[in-house]
């Protein structure tokens, strides 16, 4: 088997520090990018004999971390690796409250990271790996919440509804091509990360779902962040991956 690539935004914390500590193998050079360096993580590389780069970057200011992501791609041979990937994993929220009652600046912060961020790093994947001879594949880690609505969510909901639409539209493209990628727009389950505390921690007043997230906690039904690395990265190496553009782990595994 020849050497694997994937680039995952969001690789410090979370799933995303989930997904890369599973990627973390000989063989497979991950490249993670997120405001901070995982040591922990840096270590395990070291440990295992794996490749990991690190690139501190801020997705909430995307345009420069996807220039670096292109030209960075540009320079490899196009048959250097049997597989490139890229996992659309970063994600915010804005504290819960209806979208009259939010502060302006943290809105945008937060539609670049979620959505504007995950378009311009698919573009310059995308536009860097077009002559590549090995397998490409963007998964895009999106949310029921894309699917379903919910009140004082606005930012997030549209964020990840225009993630699954973009993924629709990319693979519309990528069929076209030769080598096209393909592409997928992912809904993990409900996981145990810092993204639930925030929720449950809600003004109650500002965020009429907040007893619901308090009950996932208290019944159980949190996924950890652990087994759900292990679900997401079974559907990425599905043979079927992206012939859906839209998918939910709880029906593919």
């Amino acid at each position: 088997m020849g050497e694997r690539l994937t680039v995952l935004t969001g690789h410090s914390r979370g799933l995303g520090a989930a997904v890369a500590a599973r990627l973390l193998q000989p063989g497979h050079r991950v490249v993670g990018l997120s405001r901070r360096v995982n040591d922990s993580l840096a270590d395990l590389a070291a440990e295992r004999g794996a490749s990991l780069d690190q690139w501190p970057v801020d997705l909430a200011e995307p345009l420069p971390a996807a220039q670096r992501l292109r030209e960075w791609l540009a320079g490899f041979a196009p048959d250097r690796f049997e597989r490139a990937v890229l996992i659309n994993n970063a994600g915010a929220i804005t504290p819960p409250a209806p979208l009259r009652d939010s502060d302006l600046a943290a809105l945008s912060a937060t539609l670049r990271v979620d959505l504007e961020a995950t378009l311009l790093l698919s573009a310059a994947f995308l536009d860097a790996t077009r002559g590549w001879h090995g397998e490409r594949r963007i998964l895009n880690i999106s949310s029921g919440l894309g699917r379903r609505a919910m009140a004082s969510s606005a930012v997030y909901c549209a964020a990840k509804a225009g993630m699954d639409h973009l993924t629709r539209s990319l693979a519309l493209e990528e069929a076209l091509e030769r080598n096209g990628a393909r592409v997928m727009s992912l809904a993990p389950g409900v996981i145990d990360t810092d993204m639930q505390v925030q929720l449950r921690e809600a003004d109650p007043a500002a965020f009429p779902d907040r007893e619901r997230f308090v009950a996932l906690q208290r019944d159980g039904q949190l996924t950890s962040a652990d087994a759900a690395a292990a679900r997401v990265l079974a559907c990425l190496e599905r043979a079927d991956f992206g012939r859906e553009p839209i998918g939910d782990v709880r029906e593919l595994t």
